[in-house]
Parts: structure tokens; sequence; C-alpha cells
């Protein structure tokens, strides 16, 4: 990455450039610093497609091909091809990531390697400075007013970061993103999404949606992205620590599932179009998410077709049960998705061996981390044996009754709960304001990997029309394309993303 400098435009917005694959620089690792086609296309339109969903992220300015090629193999299987050189224009107002700080983190007890700047508090106390007059000018008072460090203003600071990046993750998880990546690099301190990896939109549901193929542990899945954000939140507390109470941070974290929790459900109420809040919709949520991954139902989708039927006037639940089994696949496509890692043999000794260290005084220790292997891809995989072992006790038609009779459980629950939302209400009010809630709530069309795999295709022969045609419809995500493949799922595409 190339730093270019800031911009303050005619609003007095402040915005940092920065180009992405412009070359090597002093900083460069050993790597040649060029990003390809392939990867910048994908970043420029997912990120421009994230802010017109409403997701907070940086911007993509413009994506620039070179004449120019590099060698990249692409699926790491010992065929490299030369592919274009291509530079991103990124757009932020920072780029300050939850790592910036960890110049100044001491030595590691496992790595011995230590920031360039421990102990020099008065370098971070000079950052903590900077942020704060910069952007995070609604708290009151400076980190530092008259050579006095102010550590009350730096608590609520870091209180607002929290929030931010809790909100994000509430955002990320109601539109079915999942980022791939989620080390303490790749965090905002503004909380932006930032840095488009092997990200993926989920496609079929399943919690253990993993987007980076090189994360077999499922570290940065789809469900373990509030945990693993919360742990970076964390991670930049003990840093501010450094000059800061800890109790105080401590304290701060101590919030972040509430403040995650309240934002989730309340983005969630607006896909499913409830007004009011009730204590037991958090239950309502997970019955949903738990039908649609019994049913192998897509993320998108299922959202779309539960605000186009007619829940309050004349519910008829088998029109709607036939609406949501066109959303489902297959019994056998249901089982190209399920794809093991491990033998079910190999899966059944390992998990042996999980529950031997999972209980009495070797809890939480993890003998297969020698070998690589780890505790939730055991997990997962022994979930997957036990699926496949369902699917093959049962026929097509044994299967289609199942989905059909899941999902008319569930949205027995979801009438009742509808009833109640609209009771003492004008229902011609309540239906109009409802609809407009979930039509701003529920995107018609996301970035999905097939999607975008067709502009790159194109692209890389030299055909940009589809890139743009794509960028215009990312514009109006909460609008009916004309073209209806924009809006399908890809049968049997987990989504993961081997290479950036």
């Amino acid at each position: 990455t190339m730093y270019i400098g800031e911009v303050l435009n005619d609003l007095n917005q402040r915005w940092e450039i920065q180009f992405k694959g412009a070359g090597k620089t002093p900083f460069s690792r050993s790597a040649d610093g060029r990003k390809v086609l392939r990867s910048s296309l994908r970043e420029f339109l997912c990120s421009e497609a994230m802010f017109h969903l409403g997701v907070p992220t940086t911007r993509a300015g413009s994506c620039v091909v070179s004449t120019d090629t590099v060698v990249r193999d692409v699926l790491y299987d010992g065929h490299p091809i030369n592919e274009k050189c291509t530079v991103i224009l990124r757009i932020a107002p920072t780029f300050l990531r939850f790592g910036s700080f960890e110049i100044f983190k001491s030595m590691d007890r496992i790595t011995s390697r230590l920031g360039p700047s421990v102990g020099k508090a008065d370098i971070l106390k000079q950052m903590l400075g900077y942020i704060k007059t910069r952007f995070f000018t609604d708290l009151p008072g400076q980190a530092v007013e008259d050579g006095t460090f102010k550590e009350d203003v730096v608590v609520d600071m870091y209180r607002e970061i929290m929030e931010r990046t809790a909100n994000l993750v509430a955002h990320w998880q109601t539109v079915g993103f999942c980022h791939g990546v989620l080390n303490t690099d790749n965090m905002s301190i503004i909380g932006l999404t930032i840095d488009y990896g092997p990200y993926g939109f989920m496609e079929t549901f399943d919690p253990g949606f993993i987007c980076n193929g090189s994360d077999k542990g499922g570290r940065y899945s789809y469900e373990a992205q509030p945990a693993i954000c919360k742990w970076n939140i964390k991670k930049l507390g003990e840093m501010f620590a450094l000059v800061v109470s800890k109790e105080k941070l401590d304290f701060v974290l101590e919030s972040w599932d509430q403040v995650y929790q309240k934002e989730y459900e309340k983005m969630m109420r607006n896909k499913l179009g409830l007004l009011s809040e009730q204590p037991s919709d958090s239950d309502l949520y997970s019955k949903l998410f738990e039908t649609m991954r019994e049913t192998h139902s897509d993320f998108t989708t299922t959202f779309l077709l539960l605000q186009q039927s007619d829940l309050i006037d004349s519910f008829q639940v088998e029109e709607v049960v036939e609406r949501l089994i066109t959303n489902t696949l297959s019994l056998d496509d249901a089982k190209k998705t399920l794809k093991p890692t491990y033998s079910k043999t190999d899966c059944i000794a390992l998990m042996k061996i999980v529950q031997q260290f999972s209980s009495g005084s070797s809890s939480g220790f993890n003998p297969l981390s020698m070998y690589g292997i780890e505790v939730e891809s055991v997990l997962r995989d022994y979930q997957i044996h036990q699926d496949l072992e369902k699917f093959d006790k049962i026929s097509s038609e044994q299967w289609n009754l199942q989905c059909r009779d899941k999902w008319r459980e569930w949205l027995h629950l979801y009438k009742t709960r509808i009833d109640l939302d609209s009771q003492n209400s004008n229902i011609t009010e309540y239906k109009e304001t409802r609809s407009k809630v979930q039509q701003q709530s529920n995107p018609v069309v996301v970035p999905r990997n097939h999607i975008l795999q067709r502009a790159i295709d194109r692209a890389e022969l030299g055909d940009y029309s589809l890139a743009r045609r794509l960028l215009e419809v990312f514009e109006r995500p909460y609008e009916a394309p004309p073209e209806q493949w924009l809006a399908e799922r890809d049968i049997g595409d987990k989504g993961a993303c081997t290479v950036t």
C-alpha cells in the first residue's frame, strides 16, 4: 500500500487516499507489491456494494489496469500464470487500524518479537491525541489538554471504538458477509470494513461458513466474527492500557455483548418487518436460522421471500411454504455442499481425542494443534458426517417433506409474532410501514462470488462492460435488476476464495 496524502473537500470532509498494488515501498516485505486484476476488481466492486448496502466501509475511487503482468499461482497448485497488474485507489477518512498501535507491543513470549516503539508512552499519547482530534470530534474533551493527558477522554474514545465495531459486525451478520481475515491489522480504528481479501457473501446458510480457503480451523468463520472482533477490541485495549487504567478499559469491554446484540436484533427486526420489540425475538431469530441451516436455504433470498409473502390479510401457510421450498436445495444438491476435510473414520478418531481433552484438568489443551489440526474443524466435520448419514437414509421425497414441515413450524411462530406486533395498529398504516422497513433492509443483490467471477473472466479478456454493469447494479442493491441471474445463487458454491 502506498499512502498518497489527504484531501479536504468542499464539505470540509477529510479523506485519505492510497494506492494498493502500486509496487514496492521501503516498507514492503518479500513480495513484489503488485495487485492483480482478479483481486482488484473484487475489492473495487465489493467496497462500493457495501457502501450502498449501508455498511460502513472504505471506498474505491478507481481501478486501473496495466499492460504489465506478474506471475501468480492462483490455486496454489503448482500451475502459475501471468496476470495483469492493477492498481486500486482506496479512499477513507483514515486507514489507521488496531494493528497500528501494536508498534508499542512488548516482547511476545512465543515469537520473541516486540514493537519498534515499545516503551515510548509519549508517542502513544501523541497518537491517541491525534485520533481523538481528527476522528472523534463528537466526544467532549481532548486526549491531551495544555500538556496534560486526559485518561477519561481516551476511555470514552475506546468505548466509541468498541460500539462502532460491534455495530459494524452486526451489519455484516445481517447481510451474510464474511470478511475472511479478521486480524488486528484488518480492523479499522473508526469502525469501517477494511481490506477486502478472501471475503464472501453467504449463499446456502451455514453458520460455520468459511470464505477463506486457508482458514482451516474456522477462526474467521461467519459465526465466529462477533467473538473475534471482540477479541481484537481487547487487544487494542491492551495497547491503550499502557497509558490508561486497564480496569476502566476492561469495564468498557464488558458491554460488548449487549451493544452488539442490541444492534443485531434491531436489524433483524427490520429484516422481518417487526416494528416492536419483544423478549422472545432472539428465540425467533435463532429458530429461523436453524430452519435455514436444516433446509439448506439461501441467506439473501429467504428474507426476500418472507418480505414478499402476505402474512397479515390472507395468510395461507401452504402458499408461503411453497415459496420457501423453491429456495431450498434438493437432496442431491444439499449433499454437494457438505464437504468434510477428514474421512468419517478419521473424524471419529479425532473426536475421541477432542472429547478426552475437553474436560477435567486437560480442558483447553489441544494436542491436535501440534499437527495443525483445529478443534473447530473436527467438530464441523463431525456435524457434516452426521448430516450425510441422515441424508443417506432418506429419499428426495422425504427430504422435501421434512423441509416443508420445518418451514411450516417456523412460519406459525412468525405469524403469531406479527399478530402481536400489529395489534392495536391501523392495519393499512402498519402494512405500509412494515413493507417500507423491509424493502430498506433486505437487499435483492449482493456480490456473490459467481457473479464477480463472470465479470473477472470478461475483464481478463479486455471486456469491462459487465464490471461496469455490476457497479450500476450494486449501487441500487435494494432494487430488482433486469438480469435475473444477478440475484440467483450458485448451487454447490461454498464461497471459499483460496487466494486474493
